[in-house]
């Protein structure tokens, strides 16, 4: 109960910052308005867009995106709704899938711009290596406590992180000991804060945080690949998004990608 208060109490602050209630300047879906650029973007992306976006700001003079981060799933629901985004990066395929099968992207924008893993985190302080492999008794490692991921059933790196436990045999001991949070970095958080003792992010959330440390990473042929699509909106009528999408995939901005751990996925936009 404490653990879902607490996460309550930081969803609800998150949701504030993104309403420019706070220091941090994440726009929020409902603030999108007039012909600035939007961008709705997998909350995973904070530090590594933020970055190249203002390389976008540096190379083409252009003003800065107003980016919206949140979890895949919430940001394709809201597209779906009408909101005003002028493109879309997810953190898996079946988010963008999703928006592709009702017409509201356009395919020719589309691309696999980026590729993750998922890791075991703890505390920094509370920190001990463990083997993830088939027959991981996670069960027995959390001892009392709860294990941090993102909603399983529509956040990215929750379904990824349930398909990992399953494949290993891990998930019948703890699937009713999970703490679920509405995007990756509220998961994150909770290990951060000490209010889990063990959760599953990527392995960039956790290269963001400086109070949790990697305990073990899965092994990729445990889940489905992960993949960051991008893509321009159908509706979208602003003409920087496809030199925004294009820069994302271009030599200028993979340095901001790379050093936060991403695996470039595309070759560089023509002429980048």
């Amino acid at each position: 109960m404490r653990i879902a208060h607490r996460l309550g109490l930081s969803l609800l602050g998150a949701a504030l910052l993104g309403l420019g209630l706070g220091p941090a300047p994440i726009c929020g879906p409902a603030q999108a308005q007039g012909k600035e650029l939007v961008i709705f973007a997998a909350a995973s992306l904070k530090n590594a867009l933020d970055e190249a976006s203002a390389g976008f700001v540096t190379q083409t003079g252009k003003p800065a995106p107003k980016i919206s981060y949140a979890a895949s799933n919430t940001l394709a629901k809201q597209i779906e709704a009408g909101a005003p985004a002028d493109a879309f990066v997810s953190a898996d395929l079946d988010w963008m899938d999703y928006l592709a099968h009702k017409n509201l992207i356009r395919p020719e924008t589309r691309v696999n711009l980026l590729g993750n893993r998922i890791v075991l985190v703890a505390p920094r302080n509370e920190a001990k290596p463990i083997a993830i492999g088939p027959g991981l008794d996670l069960a027995a490692v959390l001892g009392a406590g709860r294990l941090a991921m993102g909603n399983i059933d529509a956040v990215p790196a929750g379904k990824y992180g349930k398909a990992a436990l399953e494949k290993l045999g891990a998930w019948d001991g703890v699937k009713n000991r999970v703490a679920q949070a509405d995007n990756v970095r509220g998961a994150l958080l909770l290990v951060s804060r000490g209010e889990a003792p063990l959760g599953i992010v990527y392995q960039t959330d956790a290269a963001s945080d400086p109070n949790v440390t990697v305990v073990g990473t899965f092994p990729e042929d445990s889940h489905p690949p992960i993949i960051y699509p991008v893509a321009v909106t159908k509706d979208s009528s602003n003409p920087d998004a496809g030199g925004f999408v294009a820069y994302l995939r271009s030599s200028g901005a993979r340095p901001a990608f790379e050093k936060q751990g991403f695996t470039i996925l595309n070759k560089p936009a023509p002429n980048s």
